[in-house]
């Protein structure tokens, strides 16, 4: 049976720090530019843009926003090309970090309940990347992600799957998957990771199946994108719910 070795409920008064760093990919920006906007409450979590929040990175994003979690941070010395998911060949390193890994695992099951809205400006999303204390350890797993451009009453579309970035052992295996469910309400996301093969799940329901996978630890990435500046601020704030993230640790195969 596979054990339960992560869990965070939302019950508590406020975000547990000892599962989440509240911050985006901090070292291509800083703490202070690209602090999550959040509510615990009610047992539920409520990553949140609002109309007044900044870009996370103006000089290497753009306009976009975001509030975002994650599960652990490396990154090197200032000014080098040394971090997580380097996501524009122009960044470099504008505040340094001090090395986090408060769940990094390799291998197991992660799952999320979570509702997406039918927001056509924003996207929300819980992946996984490379910790990348070693540059070729950067590959990502997709568990969900859900622009609300995709999203209709009783279907979505729902990426899932696998993104090499700087592994050279992965090749890109992802695509949007449509989902016979009305994503606006709760329901439960998870992926199956082991060594050669990631299953992806809708509510139990086996939806994808890839058959490679990253071998060293990986840190979880839980966010809430906003594209474009603000409108119209009768739209906002915007949210992203989530009832609960777990992990588990596997039985080996047989």
């Amino acid at each position: 049976m596979p054990e339960l070795v992560f869990e965070d409920d939302f019950d508590g008064p406020d975000l547990d720090r000892s599962h989440w760093l509240p911050y985006y990919l901090p070292q291509w920006s800083s703490r202070r530019q690209s602090v999550a906007r959040y509510t615990v409450a009610d047992g539920q979590l409520r990553l949140r843009i609002d109309a007044d929040q900044p870009p996370w990175c103006p000089e290497f994003d753009g306009e976009v926003r975001v509030s975002s979690l994650q599960t652990g941070v490396f990154a090197g010395p200032l000014g080098s090309r040394v971090g997580q998911h380097r996501f524009n060949p122009a960044a470099v390193v504008r505040e340094e970090q001090e090395p986090q890994r408060l769940w990094t695992p390799t291998y197991g099951r992660v799952e999320i309940r979570m509702t997406a809205p039918a927001d056509p400006e924003v996207m929300v999303a819980l992946w996984m990347i490379g910790y990348e204390d070693e540059p070729h350890r950067s590959a990502e797993i997709c568990v969900c992600e859900i622009f609300g451009s995709e999203v209709e009453p009783d279907r979505a579309l729902v990426g899932m799957g696998v993104h090499p970035f700087g592994d050279p052992l992965i090749t890109d295996d992802f695509e949007k998957v449509e989902v016979d469910v009305d994503v606006r309400e709760l329901h439960t996301y998870a992926v199956d990771w082991r060594p050669g093969r990631v299953d992806f799940f809708v509510d139990g329901a086996l939806h994808k199946v890839v058959r490679q996978a990253p071998d060293y630890p990986m840190q979880l990435m839980l966010d809430i994108y906003a594209f474009g500046p603000p409108v119209d601020p009768d739209r906002y704030p915007k949210e992203f719910v989530v009832d609960h993230v777990r992990g588990y640790r596997l039985d080996p195969p047989a």
